[in-house]
């Protein structure tokens, strides 16, 4: 391998596996409530496809355990998505630790990657329908 590796999983496309223990209650809320339909599905298997990325809800005997950020979108207007998303039932964690609270299910995080050449980011948390938690954010100039 190349130690820096860019012959293998430097050149590879991420994807992102989610569980599900019941993968037709899952296609349900993704379809519902997140408005996503699969591109393609296997076996055991739900293929999902935004913003030119993938990521799979497969069905585990698994549980989840709905404890830190499994997959996350990022959006340009996150008081939306959130509204829109409140309006088909989704329920926004609330925080309430030394240095991160969320006010009305959005927090302000200070600081980003240089690279992405913003200077923070707004984010929001909800659990789907299997208990695997999700994020949106919206980066901050």
């Amino acid at each position: 391998m190349d130690p820096d590796g860019r012959k293998f999983l430097g050149r590879g496309r991420v994807a992102t596996r989610l569980p599900a223990q019941d993968l037709e209650r899952a296609r349900r809320f993704y379809s519902e409530v997140l408005g996503l339909e699969p591109v393609d599905e296997r076996p055991g298997g739900l293929l999902y496809r935004c913003g030119g990325a993938d990521f799979a809800l497969y069905r585990s005997t698994g549980v989840s355990p709905g404890t830190f950020t499994q997959m996350g979108w990022e959006v340009e207007d996150l008081e939306s998505v959130v509204a829109d998303l409140r309006r088909r039932g989704v329920v926004f964690e609330e925080v309430d630790v030394p240095g991160f609270r969320t006010e009305g299910g959005i927090a302000e995080i200070a600081g980003n990657y240089p690279s992405k050449g913003y200077s923070g980011e707004r984010a929001a948390w909800f659990h789907d329908s299997e208990g695997n938690l999700l994020g949106i954010g919206e980066p901050v100039s």
